[in-house]
């Protein structure tokens, strides 16, 4: 089978799990700031964090980190839409709640790639 289609697949994947959890999110928190996409583009964060590690170790096909890198959590986060509610969010004049949510995104978002490295390298190592 073609990269395209595991790529293709995973996509599919990721954007029903992103739809899944910014809509449950969205029904749960306040709207003063977008929490489904901070939430999914933290829980992407921490799984591409925590699995490229796993991959490292284990190796795999380069069709399986097609779709999971590519597909799952390529269709899973999303940068445009950050930046599109940043946008809207200065637009209307909320320049704290944009500030806010620029820094959380990114500062928590590398915090979060690391800690899923460091937790995965961690539980590796007890395997081993």
């Amino acid at each position: 089978m073609s990269s395209l289609v595991y790529i293709a697949i995973g996509g599919a994947t990721g954007a029903l799990l992103r739809y899944s959890v910014s809509g449950i999110t969205y029904k749960y928190f306040d709207g003063f700031l977008p929490w489904g996409t901070l939430a999914v583009n933290m829980i992407g964060c921490f799984a591409i964090g925590f699995l490229w590690q796993i991959f490292e170790v284990i190796g795999s096909s380069p069709n399986s980190r097609a779709f999971i890198f590519i597909g799952i959590l390529g269709a899973f986060t999303t940068f445009s839409t950050f930046g599109l509610e940043s946008f809207n969010l200065l637009r209307e004049g909320q320049v704290g709640y944009a500030l806010i949510n620029i820094v959380l995104s990114n500062a928590l978002g590398l915090g979060l790639v690391f800690a899923g490295f460091i937790l995965s390298r961690y539980m590796m190592s007890l395997i081993r």
